[in-house]
């Protein structure tokens, strides 16, 4: 037992002199800063704050079509989720197509989510292309090329008319089916003993 005690006093030790020797290799024993990064400027904030809300807070300006985004698609998305948006399994999924009406995921695991059948707000969708997509060069499509594949890709689920031009004002308005399938997260969380919302 007290070999163990030794060699835990001992691993402590080198421990204390390892860090010991760091922050005399710094020059300061106790450093408040170690000098890495800067102050983020305004405009890299800005750069890096491009999250967009349910309600459309976040959007850039610009518009697009489905006819425009069906260019874009073919481009830039149809090489993984198909030339219909029918996926391509078991990598890339379906983005349209999928069933609508009384269906439980829940009981089927293979039914497939897709932008009609699952996603409640159409400004995610935005906001999921313009962070994520394409895979190979996630944030290199313009807001309106962005504008665009949303409006095809919902124009393909029925949920947008071909010809209209897809804006922030009329992407927020848009209602989609499954909206009722989700519920807001109305848990209230502790912060100094009081709650926030």
């Amino acid at each position: 037992m007290s070999a163990r005690i030794g060699a835990v006093i001992a691993c402590l030790a080198l421990a204390a002199c390892k860090v010991d020797a760091r922050n005399d290799y710094l020059g300061d024993k106790s450093p408040k800063q170690f000098g890495l990064g800067h102050v983020a400027s305004a405009a890299e904030i800005a750069a890096e704050n491009i999250d967009v809300s349910p309600t459309g807070e976040g959007l850039p300006p610009g518009s697009g079509t489905p006819e425009q985004g069906a260019t874009v698609y073919a481009g830039a998305c149809a090489s993984c989720h198909g030339a219909n948006g029918e996926g391509k399994s078991p990598a890339y999924p379906q983005l349209v197509g999928g069933p609508r009406g009384n269906f439980n995921f829940a009981s089927d695991f293979k039914i497939p989510r897709t932008i009609g059948n699952y996603w409640p707000y159409a400004t995610s969708l935005y906001d999921y292309i313009r962070r994520a997509m394409p895979l190979t060069a996630p944030g290199s499509l313009t807001p309106d090329q962005t504008y665009a594949v949303t409006a095809y890709l919902l124009n393909r689920e029925g949920l947008l008319p071909a010809g209209t031009n897809l804006d922030a004002k009329s992407l927020a308005a848009i209602v989609m089916p499954a909206k009722a399938h989700f519920v807001p997260d109305d848990r209230r969380g502790s912060t100094g003993g009081k709650n926030v919302r």
